[in-house]
Order: C-alpha cells, then sequence, then structure tokens
C-alpha cells in the first residue's frame, strides 16, 4: 500500500479520510482538487494538470484524494491500492453542505453555498458515474486490494485498525 487513490462522490468523506491515512502511513498526499483549481475559481489546462498529476505517478509512493472522472482510469492503472466511498446521496449532500463556511486545504476558496450544478452532480452520482467507476475496478481488479466504504463508520473502523 503506497500508491493509493481515494475516490467516490463528492461529500463522502473522502478527504477526511485521505488525511487520515496520511497521518497514519506518512504518504504524501495530493489533493486533485488543490492541482485543478486556482484562488480565482478558474482552472488549470487539461494539459497542465496531465502532467501535474503525471509527476506524482513518478515518486515512489503517495496518496490521490479526487475523482476526475477523465483521469480516473490512468489513476486506477498507476495505484495499487483503491479506496472507493460509495455511501448513500443523502449522506453526502449532507457532508457537502456541513462543510459550507470552512477553510479546506483541498481548496484555495471557502464555499459559502452550495453551486447547483454541484448539487446536481452529486445526486446523479450513482448513475452518471459509479457505475463507470466500478466497471472500471473490475477490469483493474486483480492487481489492486480494493477496499469499498459504505458508511463512514467503515472508514473510520478501518483507520482505527492501522
Amino acid at each position: 500500500m503506497k500508491k493509493i487513490i481515494v475516490i467516490g462522490c463528492p461529500g463522502s468523506g473522502k478527504t477526511t479520510f485521505a488525511e487520515k491515512l496520511n497521518k497514519c502511513t506518512g504518504l504524501p498526499l495530493y489533493y486533485l482538487d488543490a492541482i485543478w483549481h486556482k484562488p480565482d475559481k478558474t482552472h488549470i489546462s487539461r494539459e497542465e494538470y496531465d502532467e501535474r498529476v503525471a509527476e506524482i505517478f513518478k515518486t515512489p509512493e503517495w496518496i490521490i484524494d479526487g475523482n476526475y472522472n477523465r483521469t480516473i482510469e490512468m489513476r486506477i492503472q498507476q495505484c495499487d491500492t483503491i479506496f472507493l466511498f460509495d455511501l448513500p446521496t443523502e449522506v453526502c449532500i449532507q457532508g457537502a453542505t456541513d462543510r459550507l463556511g470552512k477553510g479546506r486545504y483541498d481548496m484555495p476558496w471557502i464555499e459559502k453555498e452550495i453551486d447547483p450544478a454541484f448539487l446536481k452532480f452529486i445526486e446523479e452520482f450513482p448513475v452518471n458515474s459509479l457505475p463507470k467507476i466500478y466497471e472500471l475496478i473490475d477490469k483493474y481488479n486483480a492487481k489492486k486490494q480494493v477496499i469499498i466504504f459504505k458508511s463512514r463508520e467503515d472508514s473510520d473502523a478501518y483507520i482505527k485498525q492501522l
């Protein structure tokens, strides 16, 4: 467990888990949101994003927190361990709502209200994103350690046993 990705619906607890995993393992933690977003709420180019993620792959150990469906297969190919957060939509919406107004390591600004498009993405995640993630996990499963969390209690229990 040296090259880890933490994926799942926004608001599911990925970042909190990744931070706890970082503290337990000492592996460097990279936030895809922090790579993609600029402080002015714009983002870097896809090419620059891909280059920056590829640079992470060149290092011997890492934790990468975040989804970004366009590059998820690339990250699944490169990792040895996958943590997937497959939590109920209501839990994810509550998680995204709970972090409003709070600073985060992975975002260069503080969200004050939930963006309607972001809320829609969360609501549609089980239909639009999760099946593809499971398909990719099935495709590469033989060579990966895969841990699927169905609740935050599951992820907390995992951290406690480390």
